[in-house]
């Protein structure tokens, strides 16, 4: 122990007949100074140059590396595979899409490459997925046999707002049906859809929005006639353009232009705009709701 307590004087005094302002400690001189706190037991009385905290940081540095190169990344584990029997198994998997990977496991077993299974699982060729429809492309696919149905608001000259439910048709863009009322209801909206397909007229699918107006009343009613909601995402207008497009085309087109007195003008007005949109084409009286 004396030997070592004259080795940290000595290694101190060396220290300090270093020609600078302030003596330059070496990573030398602190592995001596961390492996002297580990043997020398009165360490802290020989120690002058440098505080007892600075040589505990020192030691746990030296933790903090002595770990990270013992946990460093080593070239263990499954050998790579070569570049040739990955374009092979990609090649032959492009040649015969209707092999799978048992198959040209197999098949490079018997060409002499020792692969596993798995392995060919993960260089196979991929083939692409079809892409999902669009919303378009089903409104195109179900246009015959879907409706959809929507409101939308219509102020009157005494600052009343009346609500208007638009039932329409998609394979003609046909007004099948309206209703204005000042009190939307899910019993008065469970009539409207009695109204708007009688019989064996009803659609396959109907469209709507997510409004609490449709309760469960009107629910049961639409499953009742057989027909499929089609709810669409919240404040997604674009999942039901037809609808929309002509109610856009109702107020441009007409309600912009006039004042609407009562509930009994407004049914008025709209039976004579829905009288316009079903004439025919040869017709010269301009068609007012006219979306196409």
């Amino acid at each position: 122990m004396l030997q070592l307590e004259l080795l940290a004087l000595r290694h101190q005094l060396a220290t300090l007949e270093r020609i600078s302002p302030r003596p330059l400690l070496r990573p030398a001189d602190r592995l001596l100074w961390v492996i002297l706190s580990r043997n020398l037991p009165n360490w802290r009385e020989a120690l002058v140059i440098v505080k007892l905290e600075t040589v505990v940081g020192w030691h746990r540095k030296g933790f903090r590396l002595f770990w990270t190169w013992k946990s460093r990344r080593r070239r263990n584990g499954r050998p790579t595979v070569s570049r040739e029997v990955r374009d092979l198994i990609h090649r032959m998997s492009h040649e015969n899409p209707l092999w799978g990977a048992p198959r040209i496991h197999g098949e490079l077993l018997k060409l002499g490459f020792k692969v596993s299974e798995a392995t060919v699982s993960k260089y196979i060729a991929r083939a692409p997925k079809p892409p999902s429809q669009t919303w378009l492309t089903f409104l195109r696919n179900h246009m015959h046999c879907s409706a959809s149905m929507d409101f939308f608001v219509l102020p009157t000259i005494t600052f009343r707002l009346l609500f208007v439910l638009i039932v329409l048709h998609h394979e003609r863009r046909r007004i099948v049906h309206f209703g204005v009322t000042a009190h939307p209801t899910a019993t008065w909206i469970k009539q409207q859809m009695t109204e708007a397909f009688p019989w064996d007229t009803a659609p396959r699918y109907m469209i709507r929005d997510r409004d609490s107006v449709y309760g469960s009343l009107v629910h049961a009613r639409i499953k009742a006639m057989g027909i499929g909601e089609v709810v669409t995402a919240p404040r997604s207008p674009w999942q039901n353009p037809y609808a929309e497009r002509v109610i856009g085309s109702i107020r441009r087109e007409c309600l912009d232009h006039v004042i609407v007195l009562s509930e009994w003008q407004g049914v008025r007005i709209l039976r004579v705009l829905r009288t316009c949109a079903a004439r025919p084409k040869e017709s010269n009286t301009p068609n007012p709701l006219n979306n196409t």
